[in-house]
């Protein structure tokens, strides 16, 4: 819970998470962190003033290997640690699949619930930098498959604080995937170092009428679609998810009873994404509520191309938002007129 008294301070993005990771390293002497970039801060935590405060032998860079780094990770936390791992791009991440996916994730099902796998690990996405296709991959859909895993999906500072504290404390591995193009946003966070957001809450970012804009790691492009619908007529409600797994449907479906549209932006690849595996769920457990088909602006099934112009038509964009829900309402807008 957040003070009362309401206190907060601005901080940027990766300094929300640089202060979870450090307010959670005070608290519990079993957290420690280890992975890729620790020093720099970029994609990591700040790590120098973070080994200043605690040492090397609670922060510190490893050898570069990533399957090693998450397969100790896996052992300590059997030991009771609360180990986080930094592995800076979803494209490395894949080499650590093999302990993420057959080890992290089975420890509680293998030791009957015996044993727990209380990590945390963080994996970077380089969306819209000109990263290219070894440096911009989107991964979480891979993982939303595997039983025994959380995914959280941090998109401002003050839901990466939240967010992050609740992933250090959770018992089960956690996953949490943030966008790099972030790491310099800025935003008020409560000063309350037991501020945290539960794992499996979506937020409301945004109230409307008319359709539900559920946006899924592009909260920002959603929000300025919003506004250019408004601008138009159309009020869009927009829901981040900010959790992939456990994920919030009730919050959805309950959007969808009320604007009977739903459009999903993802900034994954089109097919197995998220916003797939939302359809899917609202298809399934609210089709009555809606009038209109649904619809997914997600990003083409190709390879991410290093030119900055081909790839900012690549990932959802607030136009292709705007008009794929403006053509969502004229028609469906045309064929009630029609039944009626």
């Amino acid at each position: 819970m957040e003070r009362t008294d309401g206190s907060t301070h601005k901080v940027t993005f990766i300094e929300a998470r640089m202060e979870a990771v450090a307010e959670e390293m005070r608290r519990d002497p079993k957290v420690i962190t280890w992975g890729e970039d620790m020093r720099s801060g970029l994609m990591g935590f700040g790590g120098a003033s973070l080994i200043d405060e605690f040492g090397a032998h609670r922060v510190f860079d490893p050898p570069i290997s990533e399957n090693a780094m998450v397969g100790v990770a896996v052992g300590v936390a059997a030991l009771g640690y609360r180990p986080i791992v930094n592995l800076c791009v979803a494209n490395f991440a894949t080499y650590a699949f093999d302990q993420i996916v057959n080890q992290a994730s089975r420890v509680r099902y293998l030791f009957g619930g015996q044993a727990a796998s209380p990590l945390t690990v963080h994996i970077g996405m380089n969306t819209a930098l000109a990263g290219g296709a070894h440096h911009t991959d989107r991964t979480y859909p891979m993982l939303m498959n595997v039983p025994g895993l959380k995914i959280v999906t941090p998109t401002t500072p003050r839901n990466a604080r939240g967010l992050w504290k609740a992933a250090i404390r959770d018992d089960a591995p956690v996953i949490v995937y943030d966008r790099a193009m972030l790491s310099a946003r800025k935003e008020e966070v409560p000063d309350d170092p037991d501020f945290v957001i539960p794992i499996g809450q979506a937020e409301i970012v945004r109230e409307g009428t008319d359709v539900t804009l559920v946006s899924v790691v592009c909260r920002d492009e959603t929000t300025r679609a919003a506004k250019k619908l408004a601008e138009v007529g159309i009020s869009a409600e927009v829901i981040d998810p900010l959790s992939l797994v456990p994920l919030d449907i009730d919050t959805i479906l309950a959007s969808v009873e009320k604007t009977g549209r739903l459009v999903i932006a993802d900034v994954a690849n089109d097919t197995n994404s998220a916003a797939s595996h939302i359809a899917a769920l609202v298809a399934d457990r609210g089709y009555r509520y809606l009038r209109a088909p649904i619809r997914r602006v997600c990003t083409p099934d190709v390879h991410i191309p290093h030119s900055r112009p081909l790839e900012s038509v690549v990932f959802p964009t607030p136009a292709r938002i705007v008009r794929e829900v403006q053509t969502l309402v004229e028609a469906s807008d045309a064929l009630e007129l029609v039944v009626r």
